[in-house]
């Protein structure tokens, strides 16, 4: 395997603004570090759920993947665009409601996450399968993986509370222009 694409894949993917990065970074500047970090843990949970989950049933996804892709862009679509309307409408001044920053919704929206579940689809089969087989490798790779999830959400986190308020003092516009992002995001899941 060459170990060197395979991190700047992992890297690329989860260090790039995409939809989970881009509620953590909101969630940071309208509800603070720590409602971000626990949204973060149940996203990292669902991230190694999901590559497991591949890593075990590759061969029978791959048989159904093209259905299930289109039923997840839709999906993920849908959520996506509520993402970037909630986000635009969020006032930080009022932030006593933390529906958005919490376990549970870091843990469903990897798996209606279109970045995700593409990359989660994708990484196992492209570069741990072809050279690795074994239950060990496969077990070790889809830790790596989970780590250098975590560490990009984290990053995102650190990004947003060293910004929070310069973010803060431009808070509408900040909120514009995650939701554009997002509305972004969303685009390039069809395109």
């Amino acid at each position: 395997m060459d170990i060197t694409s395979f991190l700047l894949y992992c890297f690329i993917v989860t260090f790039t603004p995409g939809p989970t990065n881009i509620v953590i970074l909101s969630i940071v500047h309208n509800y603070g570090p720590n409602k971000a970090i626990e949204y973060t843990y149940g996203a990292t949970i669902a991230f190694g759920l999901l590559l497991g989950i591949s890593a075990i049933l590759n061969a029978a996804l791959l048989t159904v993947i093209p259905k299930v892709l289109i039923g997840m862009k839709l999906i993920g679509t849908i959520y996506m665009l509520y993402l970037a309307y909630q986000i635009f409408k969020m006032n930080s001044s009022n932030s006593t409601d933390y529906k958005t920053g919490t376990f549970i919704s870091g843990f469903l929206m990897q798996f209606l996450n279109p970045k995700v579940v593409i990359f989660t689809l994708t990484v196992i089969p492209s570069f741990v399968l072809p050279n690795y087989t074994d239950t060990f490798a496969v077990t070790i790779s889809v830790i790596v993986i989970t780590i250098i999830g975590l560490l990009g959400f984290v990053s995102w986190v650190l990004f947003g509370t060293f910004l929070k308020k310069l973010l803060q003092k431009h808070s509408r516009i900040v909120n514009l222009i995650m939701a554009v992002g997002m509305v972004y995001a969303t685009l390039m899941i069809w395109i």
